[in-house]
């Protein structure tokens, strides 16, 4: 049977089963938390049943052959002692994410991974804090070290972003969504989209096939909005819904008279934006309007409008900063620097 996450047996104790309280430098102890029910019934947490066990199986064995493609001298070294490695997070208030492949990646070396806190959680506040402890033969658990940690760093500093800005729409009460885009990284966009569920924010499609998006080049290239959206949707049916990508306001007209569900306006300022929303939305009022360029964390803001349902942000996942994991080998019944 394929396990994607093992939880303690005390995992009901909340988010936090272990919290590190420092004694001296590098020195910590752990303190108890309260006892409180944590719900496994989020959005959050229903993620991860969205990705198919063998697309996890597949995955892992792809970085595993990426990272170790031939032998593997430092195994030599280390032996098939069995020892447990301390998985700790070194970045406050980081939103897990990530943890199905990284207990894929262990699972496909023969190592299993018992998770403190639940994808989705919070961890933190303090500097650093133990996530999970990885069991089996240390030569297999350094071969699966790096793709386990690569995955979950980028997944949960993605998910970190996405967190906040919900956190920024909810605050403001905008009603639309914050949304992700293809800006991906090749090869890596399943952990990347992923990464966003698992924040609170809409992946957008997924790619080319999940929704018809019609660009620029698209129009240049056939004539015109109507033209391509014609074409477009004598091919998608009624079963995909079509958006264009507009710089004005009479291109959004068209492309709304045309048939398309959703009008991208693009590369607006904020206050030319509130105006050919509501213009739009006023004259076709099932349509939806996405804002998208040029919007950050820090100007998202001023995007929010009544008359706009999405926001779209390529900085979800370009220039995201990654989330501190670091994973350390513990001998059983041995001390070294840093226990927990």
């Amino acid at each position: 049977m394929f396990l994607w996450v093992k939880f303690h047996a005390t995992f009901l104790l909340g988010p936090c089963v272990l919290t590190s309280v420092p004694l001296q430098p590098g020195i910590y102890r752990h303190r108890e938390p309260q006892r409180q029910v944590c719900s496994m019934s989020g959005p959050k947490t229903q993620a991860v049943h969205s990705i198919p066990p063998h697309t996890l199986t597949r995955l892992a064995r792809e970085w595993l052959a990426e990272d170790t493609p031939n032998f593997d001298p430092a195994g030599v070294c280390v032996g098939s002692e069995e020892v447990e490695a301390k998985l700790l997070c070194k970045t406050p208030h980081t939103v897990l994410a990530g943890s199905p492949f990284f207990t894929a990646v262990f699972t496909e070396v023969g190592c299993t991974v018992d998770w403190i806190y639940q994808e989705g959680a919070v961890i933190g506040p303090d500097a650093v804090t133990l996530t999970a402890v990885v069991r089996g033969p240390v030569r297999c658990l350094l071969l699966g070290e790096r793709p386990a940690l690569n995955c979950l760093s980028r997944a949960s500093g993605i998910a970190t972003r996405c967190s906040q800005l919900k956190l920024t729409a909810k605050s403001a009460g905008w009603h639309g969504e914050v949304a992700g885009t293809r800006k991906t990284t090749p090869g890596f966009r399943l952990v990347e989209k992923y990464a966003m569920l698992v924040g609170g924010t809409s992946m957008h499609r997924q790619d080319l096939s999940g929704m018809v998006m019609l660009k620029d080049n698209h129009v240049w290239a056939s004539g015109s909005i109507k033209e391509v959206v014609k074409v477009a949707r004598s091919v998608c049916g009624f079963s995909s819904k079509i958006e264009v990508e507009c710089s004005s306001t009479a291109e959004g007209r068209e492309a709304a008279a045309a048939g398309a569900d959703i009008v991208m306006l693009d590369n607006f300022r904020p206050q030319e934006l509130h105006v050919a929303a509501r213009e739009l939305k006023n004259e076709f009022p099932a349509l939806q309007i996405e804002a998208s360029g040029g919007v950050t964390p820090e100007n998202l803001a001023s995007y929010f409008s009544s008359h706009v349902d999405i926001i779209s942000l390529g900085c979800i996942t370009q220039g995201c900063p990654v989330a501190d994991f670091s994973l350390k080998v513990h001998k059983p019944g041995t001390k070294q620097r840093g226990d927990y």
